[in-house]
């Protein structure tokens, strides 16, 4: 981690005051754009029941709430039916072990820019005056009290020992901030021409890769102080198959083909000026299971239940694969609706606009190779607390 008072190239604003998925529900709005991580998550149900039936239940006669939290929650609906699929799954497992459920507290929990308001309006309604079972059965309904949580998860967010399970999905490989040296032009991991990693020289990747661990090691120090005794984590961010850091996969295909290209047009074209591009980084690292299993083992409060690449899929969901025009406008669209918030804050309105529509046509003119080659790859923990 920076120092405190270390500060990004984007505007010149701590990145936590800022990032944000792109909130609202329009075309590009993160809620309208996560159909696909919608889709990798139910595919991955079967190992989130696996974490949680690793997860200690209460049996005394009056336990407190059990508490499960999701960081990273953004703005769409994912983060309510995954809150949703963790409390019946704890619920039925009480049922199973023939004690009664407790009630169940959720903590939604992402940056202060994120959009919270739209998050809140998708919520099912609480039922009152009613037992837990009428609650679980009840379709459309909610069976738990829920609270915003605004902040960073490389810090404390909780009270010790406090919480039973933490959930966050597609979130870790966000990093705190950019490395300075990256956007330092005396400095050897100075990001010259580019906008991402992928493809960079070794003391650029080499420089994500410490900023990566060195966040991880924090977020580890912070869900060790706040889960209960018996407790555990499932965490799930993008990773690679590589063992060489420059070829960030997916994530490398999403910010280092089009949209790096799209910059580069606007740089020629005299509308943005190159030292202004070089200013901006995208702050993501997908790593690899080494570079993950490194920092866990380090840590050592966590005992490694299961540690895996896992394929997720394409990012686009297109009705019509070979209309390359929708292609292009859903590459586009997913590309914004993660790093428009920055890129605006870095060159403005008006000038993101420009570089989003360069980024749909020159994505609309290599349709084909985006759907084939468009695929990511997550690293799934299920890390137990004892």
């Amino acid at each position: 981690m920076g120092s405190k008072g270390d500060n990004v190239a984007v505007c010149n604003m701590k990145l936590e005051r800022l990032l944000s998925m792109k909130g609202g529900k329009g075309q590009d709005s993160y809620a309208n754009n996560s159909q696909a991580q919608a889709m990798h998550a139910r595919s991955m149900l079967h190992l989130l029941e696996e974490t949680l039936d690793n997860v200690h239940l209460n049996s005394s006669v009056s336990p407190p709430p059990f508490t499960a939290v999701d960081l990273g929650c953004s703005s769409g609906a994912n983060t309510v039916h995954i809150i949703d699929f963790i409390v019946k799954h704890i619920s039925k497992r009480f049922d199973s072990a023939g004690i009664d459920p407790p009630e169940f507290t959720a903590f939604f929990s992402d940056l202060p820019s994120n959009d919270f308001n739209t998050l809140f309006q998708l919520l099912p309604p609480l039922v009152s005056n009613s037992c837990m079972e009428e609650c679980l059965a009840a379709d459309g309904n909610r069976s738990y009290f829920v609270a915003g949580v605004p902040g960073s998860f490389y810090r404390r967010l909780f009270p010790a020992k406090t919480i039973d399970f933490f959930h966050s999905a597609f979130s870790l490989h966000w990093l705190s901030q950019v490395p300075e040296s990256v956007t330092d032009r005396r400095s050897a991991a100075y990001n010259r021409g580019r906008v991402f990693i992928h493809g960079a020289g070794e003391s650029t990747t080499t420089a994500y890769k410490r900023q990566f661990q060195a966040d991880l090691a924090e977020f580890l120090r912070a869900r060790a102080a706040e889960v209960k005794r018996g407790g555990a984590m499932f965490l799930v961010c993008l990773g690679r198959t590589s063992v060489d850091p420059t070829d960030q996969g997916g994530a490398g295909l999403l910010f280092g083909t089009h949209f790096q290209d799209a910059w580069d047009d606007l740089v020629r074209e005299g509308l943005v000026a190159a030292e202004k591009r070089d200013g901006f980084n995208i702050p993501v690292y997908a790593p690899s299971l080494q570079d993950f299993k490194e920092v866990v083992e380090a840590n050592g409060s966590f005992a490694i239940e299961k540690l895996v690449v896992y394929k997720g899929g394409s990012p686009l969901v297109v009705s019509e694969p070979d209309d390359a025009s929708e292609v292009g406008r859903a590459f586009a669209s997913s590309c914004r609706s993660v790093a428009g918030v920055l890129v605006e804050a870095h060159i403005g309105e008006e000038l993101s606009n420009e570089l989003f529509s360069r980024v749909e046509r020159r994505a609309t003119s290599h349709a084909k190779d985006v759907l084939v080659n468009l695929q990511f790859f997550h690293i799934v923990a299920s890390l137990s607390f004892t």
